[in-house]
């Protein structure tokens, strides 16, 4: 199976890697949103995690940014009403302390996306994959945030049409994922005026990584080696996905002095990969960290797993060297994921 057929209904899967699926292999999406506008946001201030606290200035200034399309927007003030069409930039503009006047997928971004608390009044305009136009227009944003690789995008047209500003991003960049994230707070930050939280939260994770790196190297490791993965049942059989070089959370480990020893094949942007229990096993010497599962609707690729004589006989499975993440991490989030994700690292090894 190739690096493009990824499940198109996944729930962790982001809209980029969606692009050309094999619906063979897709499932059951967990949550697919409603299209309700009836609230939307005023203003420039979000409930969310410690925004309550939150003392740093917002601009008024003109503002004018590039996104990764390489499109100009300018607009006279900093966006206030701002719609979020991907989980990251929902994540995002709650740990700006904005309120997003609406998103795609709310209930999915609430299961899988626990880094921030969207507010339980966003107005809700359909899925990541196809947002409702008309849902947006109604939310009357002067800003809508979507995750595509190109301005030829259907929904970017439609909402230019209506003079609605949007900005594209790409999502992510295997050549720096953790630059790329943290570029793309800031490019949120500065379009909304919220350059002085930008550095805040910035600042905060910088601090976790130093606090993280040291934990980590205060423990005995018996190898330092890892593979990050998550799954799917496919059929009667478990697919793999590698989170290789490239990949955020790939990263985020070798960032703590761990080895991301996943060497297949992996896609440019997200680096990601695809395998079986065969093939996780040819690493088995490794430490094995992986997304958990909790969502009802789908089968737990876990439990399938531990069925299976091959991943029964793998070193790390033997060691009890296997670590299961919170389900709630998300595994393409920004700031405040990737603080939850660097936490889960160092739990799973020094505990």
């Amino acid at each position: 199976m190739s690096l493009s057929a990824l499940p198109r209904t996944r729930p962790r899967t982001p809209k980029f890697v969606l692009a050309s699926v094999s619906a063979a292999c897709a499932l059951t999406l967990s949550a697919c949103g409603t299209t309700s506008t009836d609230a939307s946001a005023e203003g420039n201030t979000s409930s969310s995690g410690d925004c309550a606290e939150d003392s740093s200035s917002t601009s008024t200034d003109p503002v004018s940014v590039t996104d990764d399309t390489g499109h100009e927007i300018a607009l006279d003030k900093p966006a206030t009403k701002v719609v979020s069409l991907e989980w990251q930039y929902t994540e995002d503009l709650l740990s700006l302390c904005v309120a997003p006047a609406a998103v795609a997928d709310a209930q999915g971004f609430t299961t899988w996306d626990t880094a921030e608390k969207l507010p339980e009044d966003t107005a809700d305009v359909g899925t990541r994959q196809e947002p409702n136009v008309e849902s947006i227009l109604s939310a009357n944003p002067d800003l809508v945030i979507i995750e595509t690789t190109s301005r030829d995008d259907k929904t970017v047209g439609q909402l230019e049409d209506q003079g609605i500003p949007v900005m594209a991003m790409t999502g992510a960049d295997g050549k720096d994922p953790i630059g790329y994230m943290k570029d793309t707070f800031s490019t949120l930050a500065e379009v909304t005026g919220r350059g002085e939280r930008a550095d805040s939260v910035l600042d905060d994770f910088d601090a976790k990584v130093e606090e993280s790196k040291k934990a980590i190297e205060s423990a005995d490791l018996e190898t330092q080696e890892f593979v990050y993965f998550d799954g799917w049942v496919n059929g009667s059989n478990v697919a793999l996905r590698p989170f290789g070089q490239g990949s955020l959370f790939g990263e985020l480990g070798e960032e703590l002095g761990l080895k991301n020893v996943w060497t297949g094949e992996v896609d440019p942007a997200y680096g990601l990969g695809q395998t079986d229990i065969e093939g996780i096993s040819k690493v088995g010497d490794a430490n094995f960290f992986y997304t958990g599962t909790d969502d009802p609707e789908s089968e737990d690729f876990v439990d399938l797993l531990k069925k299976n004589d091959i991943w029964s006989n793998i070193p790390a499975v033997k060691d009890e060297r296997t670590h299961a993440f919170p389900s709630g991490i998300w595994t393409f989030g920004g700031p405040k994921s990737s603080e939850q994700a660097l936490d889960a690292y160092v739990d799973a090894l020094t505990k």
